[in-house]
Parts: structure tokens; C-alpha cells; sequence
């Protein structure tokens, strides 16, 4: 069977399962995916591991266009996704509808999860730093080098966990709040490419074309992407 290689950002990794699944169907082509957070694989791929078709946020993709390992002819916007909280499953959903309401809730939480390496990690930070509170959670943080922050909710590590909702979705035994205020986050912005040295330039560019599709729409949503 036909393979394609895809190294993606773990924002996808809820969607990619089902639409890997009905692109195999649909082409014979079999997707071969890696997840790990952006900046885990702009490292993997400057230290010369190869892939067909690569899913960054857009700052990431545009990084390596710049550096000629993406061919920018073939970037695509998939979705768009924002950052959200979440509480083990069962726990009362505090506040965050406002900036004060954040604030409030975020003090108020024995230890906030929140991750190094991902866009929502570095997004955190610089919200907390800006809201002034910096010292306070991150005197009590659970931070997560790489994966899922919601993890620490059902282990008990963490009352508040904080990463993309489509990555807190990926974890069972949790709920999601909702996303942080709208007016205090720029939504992160997934995007695809193919890159130069593709072995499989043909069957990249079919997967490509198909996750840019009106189709992939309703699956998209469902894990807590916005189109």
C-alpha cells in the first residue's frame, strides 16, 4: 500500500485519526503520522528527519518556507483553534467568561497545567505575565514538557488545565470550560504543507487537497477546530 509520512502539530491529532481513516478508504493511501508540539518538530525536521506533508501552526510553517524545506506554493490553512480551560470531569466549572473572572479562577486554583513546548504554552505565559499574575501561578504550575496538560486533571497533579481545546478533547475524564476570553487570545492558526524533499510528492499533495476540503468540515468542529 501506498504511504504518505505526515509530521503534525498535536492540535490535529483528534481529527487527523478519523480523517486518516476515511482518506485511506476513499484513495488507498495509507497516512503514516507523527504528532508532537510545533516546536518539537521544527527541531526534528532542522535536524534532517524527513517527512511528505507537514501540519505547523502558520508562524511555524512560514519558518520553514523561509528556510526552503516547505514548498510555499502548497501551503494551505486547515483551521483555526483557540485556547481553552479545562476541569476534571464532575468538578464545578468556575468563571473565565471575562478578563476579572480569569483572574479570579486562575489565583483561586491549587495548580494550573499548562505546556513548554506548545503554541498554548507560550500563549500562557505571556497572558499570565500580562495579566500580572505570573509569580502566583507559576509558583504552583504543573507545567508538561510536551503532550497533554488535561492528563494531570485525571491524575490529580492539576485542578486547571490550559492547552488548545482540541488537544484538552483528546483527554477522557475531563471536561472543557470553555476557551479564555476571545478579546485576550490570538487563535492559533494550523497549516499545511508539502515539503521539498517529499518522497511521496503525489500522494502529499491528494492529502493535502483533501484536508483543505469543505468535507473534513463537520469532523473539524467536532474536535473543537474552528474551519
Amino acid at each position: 500500500m501506498e504511504k504518505v509520512r505526515m509530521l503534525s502539530t498535536l492540535g490535529l491529532m483528534g481529527a487527523m485519526r478519523s480523517l486518516s481513516a476515511a482518506f485511506e478508504a476513499a484513495t488507498g493511501i495509507h497516512v503514516d503520522a507523527d504528532f508532537a508540539p510545533t516546536l518539537a518538530l521544527l527541531k526534528r525536521m532542522r535536524a534532517g528527519e524527513g517527512a511528505d506533508l507537514v501540519i505547523l501552526t502558520r508562524e511555524g510553517l512560514n519558518e520553514l518556507i523561509g528556510e526552503g524545506r516547505v514548498v510555499e506554493g502548497t501551503a494551505a490553512d486547515l483551521a483555526r483553534s483557540y485556547v481553552g480551560l479545562a476541569v476534571r470531569k464532575g468538578a464545578p466549572h468556575p468563571d473565565i467568561a471575562t478578563e476579572a473572572a480569569l483572574r479570579k479562577t486562575l489565583l483561586a486554583a491549587r495548580s494550573v497545567a499548562y505546556s513548554r513546548l506548545g503554541a498554548s504554552g507560550v500563549y500562557f505565559a505571556q497572558l499570565i505575565v500580562r495579566m500580572g499574575i505570573a509569580d502566583e501561578i507559576n509558583a504552583k504550575a504543573t507545567i508538561v514538557e510536551q503532550g497533554f496538560t488535561a492528563e494531570r486533571l485525571v491524575s490529580g497533579e492539576a485542578d486547571l488545565a490550559v492547552q488548545q481545546i482540541s488537544e484538552l478533547k483528546q483527554v477522557g475524564g475531563i471536561e472543557v470550560i470553555g476557551p479564555v476570553p476571545h478579546d485576550l487570545q490570538t487563535p492559533a492558526v494550523f497549516s499545511a504543507g508539502r515539503m521539498v524533499n517529499a518522497k511521496q510528492a503525489d500522494a502529499a499533495d491528494r492529502l493535502l487537497r483533501y484536508l483543505a476540503s469543505a468535507e473534513v468540515v463537520p469532523v473539524l468542529r467536532q474536535s473543537g477546530l474552528e474551519p
